[in-house]
């Protein structure tokens, strides 16, 4: 049997479902595909998953974490490395080294540390490369569950989400049906190519599914570490507010400007609807949100507004103010999906 793509064996495996008691043969060498595909990424990927041990005000703690690059730059989650110190990285063939913080941030629920003495030709994750992410990709999570050995978690992903229970994230996250439990914080959500689109970073549903923080925010905060040697959040100044009618495609009108903010010195207006912060469409007031987790103060971006029936474009320069976010009536955003959801870094007793 030839060798089946991921995407053509999930719409197998939908078939078979539907034909499950007409033709429960037909299921097994779909089943057995499948099962190859994701022991193929496991086998790629496990080299570069670590777990990560580190205390923080709570006591001592287990996560998983991979690495970057070759030298020793690993992603985890905030809350195994956010407020944490004594980092100890065990790779999994059970070699042990030390860690520091390099950087941490809250509104992303990630952290990246720097491995100590890591030999060279250590085996590393790349972040996938921009592109459309469907509901029921197949996406495989390795991490080390309950204080478990290496194992990998199959699922699709469910849904593409920027609130949850009436709150909202600081920027769209992904929703899995991958099953996770306490140790998986940091793990990498791999395609099938074995490309991270994501880091798992909470559970939803009891653990049954979880939330991954996208790798385009994960690359915002790597570029500004590398820049700056910190996360720097851009400012705006622009209030938003839904328009009673969509132009152009978009709902989210300006509302106000604040004073003496980079928005007004570009020459937005109140009345404007934005269409486009950057590189990202603006369809809705929840997208000016997400648009702005993207903004590093200091760096020009384009402003696309709809005014008098027309595009205008504005060049602006989001200023450093860390605190501030894009201010829309009656949606807050808070730092991390964990917040309100299931925190899945270990306690160790």
């Amino acid at each position: 049997m030839s060798r089946l793509s991921a995407s053509k064996l999930l719409a197998l495996v939908a078939f078979c479902g539907a034909l499950s008691v007409a033709s429960p043969v037909f299921a097994g060498p779909v089943a057995e595909s499948l099962s190859s595909e994701v022991r193929e990424v496991f086998e790629r990927c496990k080299g570069a998953v670590v777990k990560i041990e580190a205390t923080d005000k709570t006591g001592q703690l287990c996560g998983t974490g991979f690495f970057i690059d070759p030298n020793g730059t690993l992603l985890t989650s905030y809350s195994v490395g956010g407020d944490s110190r004594d980092f100890v990285v065990i790779t999994p063939n059970n070699v042990r080294t030390t860690a520091h913080l390099l950087i941490a941030d809250a509104r992303a629920g990630i952290a990246m540390l720097k491995a100590e003495n890591v030999p060279c030709g250590t085996p590393f994750l790349s972040l996938a490369k921009p592109g459309e992410l469907a509901v029921a990709t197949p996406v495989v999570a390795v991490a080390y569950p309950m204080d478990m050995p290496l194992t990998p978690s199959f699922g699709m992903i469910s849904g593409f989400d920027l609130k949850y229970l009436g709150r909202y994230f600081a920027t769209t996250h992904i929703r899995a049906s991958v099953p996770v439990q306490r140790g998986q914080g940091g793990a990498p959500l791999l395609n099938m190519q074995g490309e991270v689109l994501g880091v798992v970073i909470s559970s939803i549903d009891n653990g049954s599914a979880c939330f991954a923080i996208p790798a385009e925010a994960v690359k915002k905060v790597h570029r500004d570490y590398e820049r700056y040697g910190a996360v720097r959040p851009g400012w705006l100044g622009v209030v938003v507010r839904a328009a009673t009618n969509c132009a152009n495609g978009s709902t989210a009108e300006v509302e106000r400007l604040e004073p003496d903010a980079p928005a007004i010195k570009a020459g937005l207006l109140p009345g404007d609807i934005l269409l486009k912060i950057g590189e990202i469409p603006i369809k809705s007031p929840q997208d000016v949100l997400n648009a702005s987790f993207f903004l590093t103060a200091g760096e020009n971006i384009p402003v696309i507004v709809w005014r008098s029936n027309k595009e205008l474009t504005f060049q602006t320069e989001p200023a450093d103010r860390a605190t501030c976010e894009y201010r829309i009536p009656g949606l807050q955003a808070i730092p991390t999906a964990s917040a309100i959801n299931g925190d899945i870094t270990l306690r160790l007793r």
